[in-house]
């Protein structure tokens, strides 16, 4: 899931908060209140001003507000304008709360929401047509559905009779055909939100027979989506907990291979010095250009402690305005310039430039930080002068 993809503020100044928001063993309901009250008592403005007490008060409310989850999760609010403009539920609590006023969201704790966010549509199925729900969620938490609706395919021959009724070979091929038409009709309608609604993954469960059947009339793109998930269905008495558990596995492993697959290309990038850097250094200075496509973080450098909010670079107004040096940003005709911290420098220029945040765990990458680019050239940071595919082909 990519940061742009938020929906985030556009004004200044906009509070990020994140903490634990795990209950109390007592039950009590104003656990996450107190601890908000502690972050509020260490908040300081970070190349921001204007007064964070509207954007506190909303987002006290929010957490105010029960949440259809249980066991140890996390939170991440968004505030700008005394409104909550985000409020996402993380499936492991942070390992210490921060509260942090910008001039823009914290792109870093907004790397952790998308990290953990599938997209996805739980299709649950029977002889007659099929549930559909549409989540923006975490695995392994219980939240509710963004859309939901059901689709009944309208031919209700579903019985087959027993062996030896009176033309019961007519019936069994008419329950038969009706059982296709409804899970063509499931399938229209899983191809019409696919193709409209874009979820990452499509789950598939209930009735052994109609999965096999809802699957086979699916189209290319909703099928190359598709992952048959067993213990749920639309009849009563479903065993709710095994089919939360099932579904859990298969977000967690989505998650999992949607950070192999940029892992893998950056890798590939960085072993034929292509378009890839490491280390801060080289991702300000490709940040300055707007080359980067994918930014790359370790779990450590988002913290909190995180090595980068102990850095300080430089940034004027503008989204390619950031430097390592105060000089830097001057020689380059900068007059407005501020010092910041390191975390919030490079995640603004990140969400200015419309990049991508990926938290990869095997990442090996100097000060924690690596890119993917748009594009290469000769003055991109590398072992070699010369680079990409163009000047290869000059040469």
């Amino acid at each position: 899931m990519k940061l742009q993809a938020l929906e985030l503020p556009a004004s200044a100044p906009v509070l990020t908060v994140v903490l634990d928001a795990t209950p109390s063993g007592d039950n009590r309901d104003n656990t996450a209140l107190s601890r908000l009250g502690d972050l509020r008592r260490t908040l300081r403005p970070e190349g921001a001003d204007g007064d964070a007490s509207a954007d506190i008060d909303a987002v006290t409310e929010a957490l105010g507000v029960p949440v259809r989850t249980s066991g140890e999760f996390g939170r991440v609010l968004v505030a700008s304008g005394g409104q909550v403009v985000l409020d996402r539920l993380l499936p492991q609590p942070p390992g210490e709360g921060r509260a942090v006023l910008s001039d823009h969201a914290h792109a870093f704790a907004l790397a952790g929401v998308a990290d953990a966010t599938v997209r996805y549509l739980l299709v649950s199925v029977d002889r007659a047509g099929a549930d559909i729900a549409l989540y923006e969620a975490s695995a392994g938490l219980d939240e509710a559905a963004e859309e939901t609706r059901s689709v009944e395919g309208g031919h209700d021959e579903l019985t087959k009779t027993a062996p030896g009724f009176l033309g019961h070979k007519r019936v069994e091929n008419r329950a038969e055909d009706c059982w296709e038409r409804n899970a063509q009709a499931v399938a229209g309608e899983v191809n019409r939100i696919v193709r409209e609604r874009g979820p990452e993954l499509v789950l598939l469960t209930g009735d052994h027979r109609a999965r096999a059947l809802v699957h086979d009339a699916l189209g290319q793109q909703a099928r190359e989506l598709t992952v048959e998930v067993s213990g749920g269905g639309r009849a009563d008495g479903v065993n709710t907990r095994a089919l939360r558990e099932h579904l859990a596995t298969e977000l967690t492993a989505h998650c999992r291979r949607r950070r192999t697959a940029v892992l893998d290309r950056f890798r590939q990038e960085e072993g034929r010095d292509g378009a890839a850097v490491t280390g801060l250094a080289d991702v300000v200075e490709v940040l300055r250009k707007g080359q980067v496509a994918e930014l790359l973080l370790t779990p450590e450098t988002l913290g909190p402690p995180s090595r980068l909010a102990e850095r300080s670079l430089w940034i004027g107004a503008g989204p390619l305005q950031v430097a390592m040096t105060e000089d830097e940003l001057h020689s380059a005709g900068v007059e407005s310039v501020q010092k910041v911290r390191a975390d919030l420098a490079i995640g603004r220029a990140v969400l200015d430039q419309q990049s991508g945040i990926t938290v990869a765990p095997d990442l090996q990458a100097a000060d924690g930080v690596a890119a993917l680019l748009r594009w290469r050239d000769s003055g991109t940071p590398g072992e070699h002068a010369l680079a990409g595919t163009a000047d290869s082909r000059r040469v």
